[in-house]
């Protein structure tokens, strides 16, 4: 079939009208072809590109008198499938076509692969498309429906699709309402009522779907709304809706204006909660991690959202982002700062308020914590150490004293310019020792004793001449310059290390959850050692619950245990919305924090990866005791009544009155029940083993046997010439259950007599091979292909054209099973020049013995 030519881009693109529903039913199709009619009968040319009516007689009743494209019909599979014909709808060239079902998968063959692509050849041709989708065919919410209903929706369409669609209207229908109309028979027909009722359109399914719908369209008006004051170049706040900004500053007032906030969003109808934390970009702050983790959980509680960002001016990072999110108020609280700080600055409050403008209203919340002090900043020299700071201390503040006092000693005299560079020494020495502050001290000092000692008048705090105080102030400011770049180069250093050390941090733990090296507890431990703390957890709170459950720890027993709650630990960094990580043992610094959350991040995700896995193997038992129950049922109700049938033939022949029967034909009938017994017996009891094998009741009674007595059991369930027995005598001993090994090798021979074509017996033979016995079973049958062999051993597998009464396919899968219980193996080869040759490898308990 060939494509239809690509039509050339019009001059003018056709516009996309959707109509978007939460599920099936709501009403979309009538509402599109409702805006149908009303375009043609306005004059518009509106044809019908496709429609889906579903046999319902109000759809049908609102085509008449809309022309509509016949359809191309395409075979797959034997099944004739209709589809819109976009070649002739392009030809035809209406002004509106109407296209239902916008996520449809075309058949094979069809132009397109989706008819979503079919609708953008149309609009691309200048061609308006009015059509339908429902909320769970967007690709970005197929996981979210999935989770809700159970339902996996492969028909998707691309979000982007729709959302450049010129207009998308909700059609909106309670799930009660939708309900009764399922109810009614308006939906489905009544054989699919009952189902659809109870499992995909119940009303909590239906609930969510409809939040979903809501949501979406919601956050498309805002998109809307949004490209209206673009490209209308309206940059002040349209309030649509209260947008309330909270400014945290990690202090204890932050839990009263949240609150306050919330009271202010609860006045009118559908205010929002915004909680900011603005950190300074070094990453140094006085914020407590644990009030914001607090208070994080307490906006989140009340309905509203926490964001951190960065910004070395709080007021300007604070309007910023409330411009960004269109608020309309901002909330924040008075200055805890002391009335003598405020030489500093007029503060956060204030540089806020003056620059919100008219469309942002500021309030400043009085609170007890006000005018109490903020506390000491942190001190930048606190990276040092205190020992260190104390040595440059005692170097910037006695170094100078000494050299003066070495100086005034001396017979010889050096110089004023010898005796500059002599005290900046020292002061260089202690801006590398103690930093910035202690050279600044020497730097003070040292002028002060280059005045009154070795420059004229000395012993007097004077300077006479003019080059000497030149002298004295060059010193000080090359001191200054010299102890700033000092300090500022020790700083760097410093940062340079602890980046290095970071990066090699998140290196080894991104290259360890990579190759899934670590458990959550490892993950864990991994944490405590790092930050040095005495124990660490990982707390997750249920939804719907105040509670925290520990889900991962690590540190040791008795007091030092995991915390069990975030206020049980010194720090507390939270990992979504209902996780946390909690640490006990000191305080960490904020630089270490960066380091923490990639930690807890990644703590979340293991613990994700571990739950998947488990979900994984749980649904990967539950399918495989579906596909034995279903296996169990076809041969209860096949295999297991053929031989039940048989039976009961030749009893009811046997009892019959009506005909005599000879001597030998009672003889035939007698053996027929006979066989059917010994094959009901043989089919029972490999469902009774595979039963045992499954549940793990197989415990095998090991002792010393040899192959000659039990091998030439296994082979009396065969007709006597159909095998071939080859087992030496001198042949060692093996550690085995005689009975589970008779078992396997019957089933093992069984097998392949029921594949060997006629006059050709299986042979079984066997031979030893240092600590090793192998049992070959080797027949010459079809055999099977190497990718095959893998699977005859799985519980109910027949392979190729097996006929149906011969074995529900356990033969095998309980031959391994036994083999394996007994410590031994059981595997498929191919026999040369044809067929398959069953191996069978048992542990020998002595050497060969001599024939």
């Amino acid at each position: 079939m060939s494509e239809p030519p690509h039509p050339r881009p019009a001059a003018r693109r056709g516009t996309l009208r959707i109509y978007l529903g939460a599920a099936p039913g709501v009403g979309k199709t009538y509402a599109m072809l409702g805006e149908a009619r009303r375009r043609s009968e306005r004059g518009t040319d509106v044809v019908v590109g496709y429609l889906q009516r579903h046999g319902r007689p109000r759809t049908e009743s609102l085509c008449e008198g809309l022309e509509e494209i016949p359809y191309r019909r395409y075979t797959h599979r034997g099944t004739v499938l209709d589809e819109m014909d976009t070649a002739a709808v392009l030809a035809r060239r209406p002004a509106v076509a109407v296209v239902d079902e916008l996520a449809h998968t075309n058949a094979p063959g069809s132009p397109h692969g989706k008819r979503w692509q079919d609708v953008e050849e149309l609009l691309v041709a200048g061609i308006d498309v009015i059509s339908t989708v429902n909320i769970q065919h967007l690709e970005s919410l197929g996981d979210v429906v999935e989770s809700i209903t159970g339902v996996r929706q492969r028909e998707t369409v691309p979000d982007a699709v729709v959302r450049r669609a010129d207009q998308v209207e909700l059609v909106d229908m309670s799930p009660q309402a939708l309900r009764r109309r399922m109810a009614h028979g308006n939906i489905y027909p009544p054989d699919r009522i009952d189902a659809a009722l109870s499992h995909y359109f119940r009303p909590g399914n239906l609930t969510a779907l409809r939040e979903l719908a809501l949501l979406w369209t919601a956050d498309r008006a805002d998109e809307y709304l949004q490209q209206y004051r673009e490209e209308h170049r309206i940059s002040s706040p349209w309030r649509a809706r209260e947008r309330i900004v909270v400014g945290l500053t990690g202090g204890p007032e932050g839990h009263t204006l949240i609150r306050r906030a919330a009271r202010m969003a609860a006045k009118g109808s559908g205010g929002e909660i915004l909680a900011v934390h603005v950190s300074r970009a070094d990453g140094l702050t006085g914020a407590s991690p644990k009030e914001l983790a607090a208070q994080r959980t307490l906006v989140e509680d009340l309905g509203g959202t926490y964001h951190h960002v960065l910004g070395d001016d709080v007021p300007q990072a604070l309007l910023e982002f409330a411009h960004g999110v269109d608020a309309t108020q901002i909330v924040l609280g008075s200055s805890r700062r002391r009335s003598w700080q405020y030489v500093l600055g007029p503060g956060v409050g204030a540089g806020v308020a003056r620059g919100s403008g008219p469309d942002l209203d500021a309030h400043i919340v009085t609170h007890e914590h006000a005018a109490q002090g903020r506390g000491l900043p942190v001190a930048r020299g606190a990276r040092l150490g205190r020992a260190r700071i104390a040595a440059g201390w005692a170097t910037g503040l006695l170094g100078p004293c000494l050299l003066a006092l070495v100086l005034a000693h001396l017979d010889t005299d050096l110089g004023l310019a010898n005796d500059v560079l002599l005290f900046l020494l020292v002061t260089v020495v202690s801006a590398l020792i103690g930093g910035l502050l202690p050279a600044l001290a020497s730097a003070l000092t040292a002028s002060l004793l280059l005045n009154y000692y070795f420059t004229p008048p000395v012993h007097d705090w004077t300077v006479s001449s003019a080059r000497n105080l030149v002298a004295i102030v060059v010193f000080v400011a090359i001191a200054v310059a010299v102890a700033s770049v000092v300090d500022l180069a020790a700083r760097r250093t410093h940062q340079a290390a602890r980046l290095r050390a970071e990066s090699e941090i998140l290196s080894v733990l991104a290259g360890s959850v990579l190759r899934g090296d670590d458990s959550l507890d490892a993950l864990l431990e991994r944490v405590r050692e790092t930050f040095a703390m005495d124990s660490v957890a990982l707390l997750e709170r249920e939804d719907g619950r105040a509670g925290w459950s520990r889900v991962g720890g690590a540190g040791p027993a008795g007091p030092g245990t995991p915390p069990a709650r975030p206020e049980d630990g010194e720090v507390d960094m939270p990992v979504g919305d209902r996780m946390t990580l909690v640490l006990s043992g000191r305080v960490l610094p904020a630089e270490d924090r960066r380091v923490l959350a990639a930690f807890a991040a990644q703590a979340a995700r293991v613990l994700d990866r571990q739950r998947l896995l488990d979900e994984a193997e749980r649904a990967r038992e539950l399918a495989e005791g579906n596909r034995i129950r279903t296996a169990l049922l076809a041969a209860v109700s096949h295999d297991l009544r053929t031989p039940l049938a048989a039976i009961k033939a030749a009893v009811s022949s046997l009892r019959s009155d009506d005909v005599e029967w000879s001597a030998e034909d009672e003889a035939d009938l007698l053996e027929a029940v006979e066989d059917g017994a010994d094959r009901l017996d043989q089919l029972v009891g490999n469902l009774l083993d595979m039963s045992r094998l499954q549940t793990g009741t197989v415990t095998p009674l090991i002792r010393r046997t040899s192959l000659d007595e039990v091998v030439p059991k296994a082979l009396a369930g065969v007709p006597p010439d159909s095998a071939v027995l080859d087992v030496a005598q001198s042949l060692p001993l093996v550690a085995v259950d005689p009975g589970l090994l008779e078992r396997a090798v019957a089933n093992v021979v069984e097998n392949a007599v029921k594949y060997s074509p006629a006059g050709s017996p299986v042979v079984v033979r066997a031979s030893a091979l240092g600590e090793r016995v192998e049992v070959r079973v080797v027949d010459r049958g079809p055999g099977v292909p190497d990718a095959e062999k893998g699977r005859i051993f799985a519980p109910f597998q027949r392979h190729g054209d097996a006929p149906r009464g011969t074995g529900v396919g356990l033969g095998l899968a309980v031959a391994r099973g036994f083999a394996e219980a007994m410590g031994g193996t059981l595997e498929a080869e191919d026999t040369p020049g044809g067929g398959m040759t069953m191996v069978l490898t048992l542990r020998a308990t002595e050497v060969a013995r001599g024939p």
